[in-house]
């Protein structure tokens, strides 16, 4: 596949690498920043060009006529909707994914379609065929880390029907020192889910029914989301009532958490701006707005930040939101949570007082990467900071097209390190643990894959022959 990328920066080049890495491959980049290119070119096996991503001339230059994918991901929405709009009315690129931010574009016009990722009337305007929405990601997994206050990480796959779940055993939990077939004994009643892997000390687990769950396993498991809370009531010790939280930053993303959830939390905001503070105070409903520093210990300690539930950290200064976490942390708050934009500073943070660090773009690396991707892939989240992921595969084709279809999980060979965590077929969530459930057309597998360089493997596997299209 040829493929075309706009944009050097850490979603750009991370994009860049994780496709040089796959065979058959033909990559090209463009940015205006010569050194990034110089960068990514002394690494990767990539063309790069330097200028501006959005002239045709240059477009035509780095082969556009004859490319199979455009990835607009540069920092300028702009750029990235002009560079669609002259791939699909010159060069006739089939797919043209472009990243977003503003909710202009976003939302205004009636969509064009009534599938499932609708694209708004805006956006169809310059010919895009799928967008990524970086800040709309951030806001939807820290709403879902705020929902559901233990868990480290919370992934939905299949429209929402079932959800992954990671989080970390605790020595007042109910599950420390129990194996997984008491785990599962224990379960509401019809009530399952699965765990799909453990990491203990940095290492991973793969669980048997005998495994047992120590104090600071980190536990990953996949649940029906209509029994999720009840899973987690009976696994750790879960309060679910109405919970007072922080959040500081008022912007894009701070703005539409808070609206988001103000009905349901109670929620004080703190922004720097005075201008800003008061627009959050006229937009936003049931939201207590606070114009100053979340780094002010005055001002936190005025707002009982001893009394906070969940303190965020979302502004767009990695320094300001890990001084900010620090403090709140020390000063009494019992859970804190940090956006961080710099991977080296995520490496440094992740498993020290701060308890959960959120990584804007490894989620927006996910979500290009499903479009990425080989074969009918769904939805791609990285897990243990890029380490292993979660892959959601819908299945297609026959028995005479398809290596999955009318087979039995037991009669399947997946590659090492690849295991299926639960399929969805239509309402009905099944386990992953039962290897005697056969495989059907449009089954919504969810794997969960410890080692990424199996990847290649996998993709093979879910590719339908050339039968199925003819």
């Amino acid at each position: 596949m040829k493929i075309l990328i706009l944009g050097s920066g850490q979603v750009g080049s991370a994009i860049a690498h994780e496709l040089a890495a796959m065979s058959n491959h033909d990559i090209t980049l463009i940015d205006t920043d010569e050194h990034a290119l110089r960068l990514v070119s002394n690494h990767l096996d990539v063309q790069t060009i330097v200028g501006n991503g959005a002239s045709p001339i240059l477009m035509e230059q780095a082969g556009a006529k004859d490319t199979d994918m455009l990835l607009a991901l540069t920092r300028s929405d702009e750029t990235n909707l002009v560079a669609c709009k002259i791939a699909a009315d010159f060069f006739n690129i089939p797919n043209r994914i472009a990243r977003v931010r503003s909710t202009d574009y976003l939302e205004y016009g009636e969509p064009s379609s009534d599938e499932d990722d609708q694209i708004s009337g805006c956006l169809n305007a310059f010919g895009i065929t799928d967008s990524i929405h970086p800040e709309q990601l951030v806001t939807e997994h820290l709403a879902g880390l705020l929902n559901y206050v233990r868990a480290l990480q919370v992934l939905p796959f299949a429209h929402d029907k079932v959800k992954m779940v990671i989080a970390q055993a605790k020595s007042y939990d109910q599950i420390k020192h129990k194996n997984i077939q008491e785990i599962n004994a224990d379960l509401p009643e019809h009530t399952d889910c699965q765990i799909c892997a453990i990491y203990r000390n940095n290492r991973l687990l793969v669980p048997n029914p005998d495994t047992r769950i120590e104090e600071g396993d980190e536990i990953c498991f996949i649940v029906n989301s209509l029994h999720l809370e009840a899973v987690m009531r009976s696994m750790f010790q879960y309060d679910n009532s109405r919970r007072r939280v922080m959040i500081a930053g008022g912007g894009n993303i701070g703005y539409r958490l808070a609206k988001q959830l103000e009905n349901k939390f109670n929620i004080k905001l703190i922004e720097n701006s005075h201008q800003r503070a008061e627009w959050l105070a006229e937009n936003l409903d049931n939201t207590l707005v606070l114009q100053g520093s979340a780094s002010d210990e005055n001002l936190l300690s005025r707002e009982y930040i001893d009394e906070i539930d969940v303190f965020c950290a979302i502004t767009n200064d990695d320094e300001n939101n890990i001084m900010s976490a620090l403090l709140a942390k020390n000063l009494g708050a019992k859970r804190v949570i940090s956006i961080i934009n710099r991977s080296r500073y995520v490496d440094l943070i992740t498993g020290n007082q701060i308890d959960i660090v959120v990584s804007p773009h490894l989620i927006t690396i996910g979500s290009v990467l499903a479009h990425v991707r080989r074969g009918d892939i769904a939805a791609v989240y990285p897990l243990r900071r890029g380490a292993a992921e979660a892959i959601e595969v819908v299945v297609h084709g026959d028995e005479k097209t398809s290596v999955l279809v009318g087979r039995k999980i037991s009669d399947i060979k997946f590659p090492t390190g690849c295991h299926i965590a639960a399929i969805v077929r239509d309402e009905e969530v099944i386990m992953g643990r039962n290897h005697d459930h056969i495989l059907q057309e449009n089954d919504h597998l969810i794997f969960f894959v410890a080692r990424r360089r199996v990847l290649q493997e996998l993709e093979k596997l879910i590719q339908v022959k050339m039968g199925f299209f003819g």
